[in-house]
């Protein structure tokens, strides 16, 4: 494995399986049970291990009402990563469920969007429609961490290493930023919440939840064009993530982790096929 080629692994630490299709898609009232997961995302070679997003804690979920399987910083340490010790964090966006365990990352410094923290911290959050996703706790640690220098601010797209980068495509947020990272398999596009299901990128469906609803459909180009193929876009909570991609750790029906740069080993191709007829 070459030093700009990575190994990247999905951590699934927390799953929501009481919802419905009216839950994750615009103007679709089905009462179809549609289940999401939660993830954090590990980029490691020989030189540097990343991860993307922090995940939220059991506190949070006690405060929401959505339990987790696994603190996130224990879903890195059954894989062999100690938290404590990672030096480089991409936080793709401030939502709780991203950017909601940062206590577990103390040596990190974190890459984020200028337009993320100028977002969350603005005149936006008086908006009950646009502040529900954030915490108030989370966002106010972040602010502690630029005040302590551990914060480095991408203004649009940027390369974080070798091999992996970061690009805006905010939508969702307005500071969202997805990730690539070069692999064996060619880029491989880490969506985070540019795209929540594959049915969102490959049916050009709305999420209930966004900033600029023209920055989601412009993103979902944005995908398909840094990916090497599409197979390589990997959606921030679909839990066919978990059937597509082989289980390297844990169980299906607990945390998990999969690992997505060689590609997927389930049919991809036909699944998003048929979101297209």
């Amino acid at each position: 494995m070459g030093h700009d080629t990575y190994e990247v692994y999905a951590l699934r630490y927390a799953e929501r399986p009481a919802r419905v299709r009216a839950d994750s898609f615009l103007f679709d009232d089905h009462e179809a049970p549609h289940p999401i997961d939660y993830f954090l995302w590990v980029l490691r070679n020989e030189r540097r291990i990343i991860v993307v997003d922090t995940g939220y804690d059991r506190a949070e979920g006690d405060r929401r009402g959505r339990p987790i399987l696994r603190e996130p910083g224990a879903c890195l340490a059954d894989f062999g990563i100690a938290a404590d010790s990672v030096e480089t964090v991409i936080l793709t966006h401030l939502h709780y469920d991203h950017a909601g365990a940062l206590d577990q990352f103390p040596a990190a410094r974190f890459h984020l969007q200028s337009a993320e923290m100028a977002f969350a911290t603005g005149s936006c959050m008086c908006e009950r429609a646009l502040n529900h996703p954030f915490s108030v706790r989370h966002v106010c640690r972040m602010v502690e961490h630029v005040y302590a220098g551990r914060v480095q601010f991408h203004d649009g797209d940027a390369e974080v290493a070798p091999g992996v980068e970061v690009f805006a495509t905010g939508g969702h947020s307005l500071g969202l930023q997805a990730v690539r990272a070069r692999t064996v398999a060619g880029w491989l596009v880490l969506a985070s919440d540019a795209a929540h299901f594959y049915e969102n990128f490959a049916a050009r469906k709305l999420f209930p939840i966004m900033a600029d609803p023209v920055s989601v459909l412009r993103g979902y180009d944005r995908l398909a064009a840094l990916a090497s193929r599409r197979e390589l876009i990997v959606p921030g909570h679909d839990p066919m993530v978990c059937e597509m991609f082989p289980k390297v750790a844990g169980e299906r029906t607990g945390a998990s982790v999969y690992r997505l740069d060689k590609g997927p080993v389930g049919p991809l191709a036909r699944y998003l096929d048929g979101f297209a007829s």
